[in-house]
């Protein structure tokens, strides 16, 4: 594992200035720290400055948004992008959860401040402010028409949104347990919740009902998602006919992270058992890669690896706090994109050492949320 590099959280700025400086490092393995400095020698006439790095350090490539940092001595290279843009006025506290509509013009975040709302992806103005849950809300998303919200919170309840006039159009209850985590089935006739209070339910959203309790678990369901699964993997035969208000549960996985130790997976339609997985400390979130690789991530720093069809694991530590695909977020506030391949990171830059929360994606853009309260919007184009 190559040693991880470290830059100043707004290196982009302190070297927009003659002679400012940023630090970096170096932090090999069972090794000593390797400590250095970038200082800007001026500013080009393309607006890209022009930078040098202290002894054991090399300058690959540089723009306006991005740098690309080798240590040779350790073998080891990253390439950090700064934020194309910052939104600070959306939420006055730590955002916990945020996600971007299909096409790309809204974003939904929730706070610990207790709100919800709904704003401008491009500029971060703010256009709805969904109010109804009590306590925290810890998640929300869109549907894949983006003109819906889905989100559940503390107060043990469930709700979908309308974008367009905030309204509340249904609520769930059921759960006896703050709601931590939610998937979408296909197009959203069905909802799945994952709770504090160790059950995952499916949920029929026309009727606003239950259609049954697919795990009870004992302990918190951290993190929920669902996928298709690959033609070879079994999912089970239900032990009773599905209700027809199921819509597109037949083919589909569900996975589910645990705060025993415990990754567990289902036929969501079958609720028959295709692995359960114990692993170094609680599962804090997982994704489903494809049909059969998975990812999920531990509390202790543990990211696992799965292919479903012949169920061995590998680790990575990373301190991981939470993952999509392609994607780790850290509880230092760093966050990777991993590509196989590249022979080196890239790292989304920006938050000084306070945690990621969230990460969304759109084409080229992705947005990250933040324990400082800030969305940052990231270009992928400036790479």
């Amino acid at each position: 594992m190559a040693a991880p590099l470290r830059i100043q959280s707004d290196w982009a700025q302190a070297l927009r200035k003659d002679e400012g400086e940023a630090w970096l490092s170096c932090h090999p393995p069972g090794k000593p720290t390797l400590y250095g400095s970038l200082t800007c020698q001026g500013i080009g006439l393309d607006g890209i400055p022009e930078v040098t790095a202290s002894e054991g350090f090399i300058v690959n490539e540089i723009n306006k948004k991005s740098i690309q940092i080798s240590c040779p001595k350790e073998n080891a290279s990253s390439k950090f992008l700064a934020p194309y843009t910052t939104f600070s006025r959306i939420h006055a506290k730590s955002i916990t959860c945020l996600d971007i509509s299909s096409g790309g013009g809204l974003g939904v975040s929730s706070s610990t401040d207790g709100s919800m709302k709904i704003w401008q992806a491009s500029n971060g103005e703010l256009r709805r402010v969904l109010e109804g849950h009590v306590f925290d809300v810890n998640c929300c998303r869109f549907f894949p028409s983006g003109l819906v919200v889905l989100s559940g919170g503390m107060d043990a309840q469930l709700k979908i949104w309308s974008a367009e006039d905030a309204s509340c159009v249904v609520t769930f209850k059921g759960h006896k347990g703050g709601i931590l985590d939610t998937a979408i089935v296909d197009r959203g006739k069905n909802v799945v919740s994952g709770s504090r209070d160790g059950t995952a339910r499916l949920w029929d959203c026309g009727r606003s009902a239950c259609l049954g309790v697919i795990a009870d678990c004992g302990s918190s369901i951290n993190g929920v998602a669902v996928g298709t699964a690959d033609n070879s993997i079994n999912l089970g035969s239900p032990q009773q006919m599905p209700s027809e208000r199921e819509v597109g549960t037949e083919s589909k996985m569900l996975l589910l992270a645990r705060e025993d130790k415990k990754l567990q997976c289902l036929g969501l339609q079958s609720r028959q058992p295709v692995f359960l997985f114990i692993g170094s400390d609680a599962f804090n979130c997982c994704t489903f890669l494809s049909g059969f690789l998975l990812l999920a991530g531990t509390q202790d720093g543990n990211i696992y690896q799965l292919d479903v069809r012949s169920p061995r694991f590998s680790g990575v530590n990373c301190m991981i706090v939470l993952i999509i695909p392609g994607i780790t977020l850290k509880g230092d506030g760093s966050c990777f994109i991993v590509q196989q391949d590249l022979d080196y990171v890239i790292e989304l830059t920006g938050a000084d050492c306070d945690p990621v929360y969230k990460v969304a994606t759109w084409e080229k853009q992705i947005y990250t949320c933040c324990r400082d309260g800030l969305v940052r919007r990231y270009q992928l184009s400036d790479l």
